[in-house]
């Protein structure tokens, strides 16, 4: 398995890039406020071979939450800012690796430009020896790149990674590493490919974002990452499931199976999820509004099984980061909240329903819709 000729970073005990192995990530579950739950999984994940366990973070008293977790663990722990890159400030002195989004940047003081904010991220970084993730998703491109590259949203991603890429090096930080997701396997290789083309030296961290409920959900990473890693593209991984938080490190085994498989020349003939049903949900996390999302997904799948041949997404987001985004490119749409879900047809919102009624109401907007695309 040839490497590509990335930079070495260090993310706490873990070295990325620079012809260290691969080290597999995953990500916490449970409420970050569940301090007891949320350490047990930081040490379940650990146990499991996570080289990187990730934490989401998206307020003061999360923020306090995660110092007292950061006392009663050892592992190189990640955050996740989401919509609010402020936090990094309250997190920083207590994690190895801050992940943001230049998607989610322009959401508030909008009085203040980009690079102004990456300054302020990259600053707290600095201040704290903390190594950045500049993490691009499909679903939540930078609206100014979507602007300048109409109709053209890859290459609006990874232009908006490129700029950001340069945004670090001109203030002199160079502890950063890149990921470019998608749900679609294929898009996960060219955006990848793409960039690692024009910017080789930099470590890549690999994920395919809602992969979903295993096997699928393996099966989709799996086609990203045998194509990337077999290149040599590829310094920390993610496999990203709907799963229980007690089966939560699945991830971390499916991680490494994955690598283990690639170095040994094992490769899978895996379907072509662009034909009949692809059904796509966003992994537990601790960003889940309600924990019967996961229950949700599951019954999706069982309740479609009908329609497998029909060529239809539908996608299952457990919470507000990922739902209203990643939801508008599927056929159907269920972004779960706290009490309802939001169902929705392409962008287009039909309305809320309870848990207990939204499957009846989807299976009659997909029978609409099969008889649409029958006639």
């Amino acid at each position: 398995m040839e490497r590509m000729p990335t930079r070495a970073v260090r993310i706490g005990k873990v070295q990325v890039g620079g012809g260290a192995p691969i080290a597999v990530q995953s990500m916490c579950a449970t409420k970050t406020t569940d301090i007891d739950a949320t350490v047990a999984q930081v040490h379940q994940l650990e146990s499991a071979g996570a080289g990187v366990v990730r934490i989401a973070v998206d307020n003061p008293k999360e923020a306090a939450a995660l110092k007292e977790i950061r006392v009663q663990t050892t592992a190189t722990l990640s955050v996740d800012l989401q919509e609010n890159y402020k936090v990094a400030e309250l997190v920083a002195p207590y994690v190895d690796k801050i992940r943001y989004n230049p998607g989610h940047l322009h959401h508030i003081e909008k009085g203040k430009t980009i690079p102004q904010k990456v300054a302020w991220v990259v600053n707290i970084a600095r201040d704290n020896d903390v190594a950045l993730r500049i993490g691009v998703n499909c679903g939540s491109v930078a609206p100014a790149f979507l602007d300048k590259y109409p109709g053209d949203q890859m290459e609006a991603l990874i232009q908006s990674t490129l700029y950001h890429c340069q945004l670090m090096e001109d203030l002199g930080f160079e502890r950063f590493v890149v990921s470019m997701k998608d749900s679609d396997p294929a898009k996960v290789i060219e955006a990848n490919s793409r960039f690692a083309q024009a910017r080789p030296d930099v470590p890549l961290h690999l994920g395919v974002t809602e992969a979903g409920l295993p096997p699928d959900g393996i099966i989709k990473s799996r086609l990203a990452f045998e194509k990337l890693l077999a290149k040599g593209m590829g310094d920390t991984i993610r496999v990203s499931l709907t799963l229980p938080n007690d089966r939560k490190h699945e991830e971390v085994t499916a991680g490494f199976q994955i690598i283990e498989d690639v170095k040994a020349g094992r490769f899978l003939s895996v379907p072509d999820f662009g034909k009949g049903m692809n059904i796509i949900s966003c992994p537990s996390c601790s960003r889940v509004e309600n924990e019967k999302f996961v229950e949700l997904a599951q019954q999706v799948k069982e309740m479609t099984t009908y329609a497998k041949e029909h060529k239809i997404t539908i996608a299952v987001m457990g919470c507000r980061v990922n739902g209203p985004g990643e939801t508008d490119d599927a056929d159907l749409g269920l972004w779960c909240g706290p009490t309802t879900v939001n169902l929705k047809k392409k962008s287009v919102k039909i309305g809320n329903f309870g848990y207990d009624v939204v499957l009846n109401r989807l299976k009659k907007e997909l029978d609409q819709l099969i008889a649409e695309r029958v006639a």
